[in-house]
C-alpha cells in the first residue's frame, strides 16, 4: 500500500520532471531565436549567437580589470556594442598576447580584440580591420627623476615590454636608431604581459616601460609613473579575424556604431584617437 508521504513525494518529482521538462524545450528554442536574429552564424562563427573575443585585460584605460575582477575599458565597451549590433552574446578570453594569433588560426576565438597594430606581414595571415590610432610612448618612474625625455635618453637604460607584441618591435627599432648614432642601445626585457613590465618599472628593475600613448597617460594620470616619450611610431590598431565574413560584419558594425554616434562618443570618453579613414573596411589582403 502506498502512504500518503509516498504518493506526496512521486507527486513532487512528477512535477519537478514535468517543469524541467518545460524548461529544456524552452531553453532549446533559444539558440533557434538568437541565430534567426544573429548577422552572423556559424561556419563563419565558432559557437552560435556567440561572439568570441581574445583580450589581455592589462591595459587601462583600455582594456584592463577592476577591483571586483570584472573586465572593464574601451575596447570591452566596443567589444559588447559590436557584439550588440550583430545580434550576438559577447564571449572574452583572457589571454597573453603572444599566444592570440596562433589561437585565432586554431579557431578558439573568433576575433583578437587588443588593439593589434597593423602591419603588412601580419595583414597576410588574418583579416584586419582597423578603428583606432595609437602611438609608443615610454613610462618611466614617478617624477621621472633620470629626466628621459626624448628617445636618445633611453641610451644605456634597462626597458621593460610585453613579450610578442609591437610595443617589443618598436623598442628593438629604438634600440637600432641609438645604436645608429654610436649611442649604447637598450637593455630590453620581456614579460608576458604589460602588468609584469609595468611591476618591473615600479620595482625598480628597470629604468622605463613601453606602452601605448593612452595607457601611458592614464598612468601618469593615476600617479602610477610619468610619461617621458610620447608620440612615437603614430600606426592603428585593429581587430583581427580568421574569417572573411565576420570581418566584414564587424567592419559593417563599426559603421553602424559611427553613423549612430557611439564611437565618436566612445572615443572622446577615453581621449582615444580616431582613425582617419570615413569608413571602416577590411586593410591588406587576408590570408591566401
Amino acid at each position: 500500500m502506498i502512504d500518503d508521504a509516498s504518493r506526496n513525494a512521486r507527486g513532487l518529482n512528477r512535477r519537478h520532471l514535468m517543469a524541467g521538462a518545460a524548461a529544456l524545450s524552452a531553453g532549446a528554442l533559444l539558440p533557434r531565436a538568437a541565430q534567426a536574429q544573429a548577422k552572423v552564424a556559424p561556419p563563419n562563427l565558432i559557437k552560435a549567437g556567440t561572439l568570441v573575443m581574445s583580450m589581455n585585460p592589462t591595459l587601462p584605460p583600455l582594456q584592463f580589470v577592476d577591483d571586483r575582477g570584472q573586465l572593464q575599458g574601451m575596447r570591452w565597451e566596443l567589444g559588447n556594442e559590436i557584439a550588440k549590433n550583430l545580434g550576438l552574446t559577447p564571449e572574452y578570453v583572457r589571454i597573453e598576447f603572444a599566444a592570440m594569433v596562433p589561437g585565432l588560426a586554431a579557431r578558439r576565438w573568433d576575433m583578437i580584440n587588443t588593439g593589434i597594430f597593423f602591419t603588412e606581414e601580419r595583414s597576410k595571415l588574418m583579416y584586419m580591420v582597423p578603428y583606432e590610432r595609437a602611438a609608443v610612448s615610454f613610462l618611466a618612474a614617478r617624477g621621472n627623476p633620470l629626466k628621459i625625455e626624448k628617445w636618445e635618453d633611453l641610451a644605456g637604460r634597462a626597458v621593460s615590454v610585453e613579450l610578442g607584441g609591437i610595443e617589443e618591435r618598436r623598442t628593438r627599432e629604438v634600440d637600432a636608431m641609438l645604436k645608429a648614432k654610436g649611442l649604447a642601445g637598450i637593455d630590453i626585457r620581456t614579460f608576458n604581459n604589460f602588468a609584469e613590465s609595468f611591476q618591473a618599472l615600479r620595482a625598480g628593475q628597470v629604468q622605463a616601460a613601453t606602452a601605448i600613448d593612452a595607457t601611458a597617460m592614464f598612468m601618469q594620470t593615476r600617479g602610477d609613473f610619468s610619461r617621458a616619450v610620447a608620440g612615437l611610431f603614430p600606426q592603428v590598431a585593429t581587430f583581427a579575424f580568421a574569417n572573411k565574413t565576420l570581418a566584414e560584419a564587424v567592419a559593417g558594425a563599426l559603421n553602424d556604431l559611427k553613423k549612430s554616434g557611439y564611437y565618436d562618443t566612445l572615443f572622446d570618453k577615453y581621449g582615444v584617437l580616431k582613425i582617419d579613414s570615413p569608413t571602416f573596411k577590411i586593410e591588406g589582403p587576408g590570408p591566401a
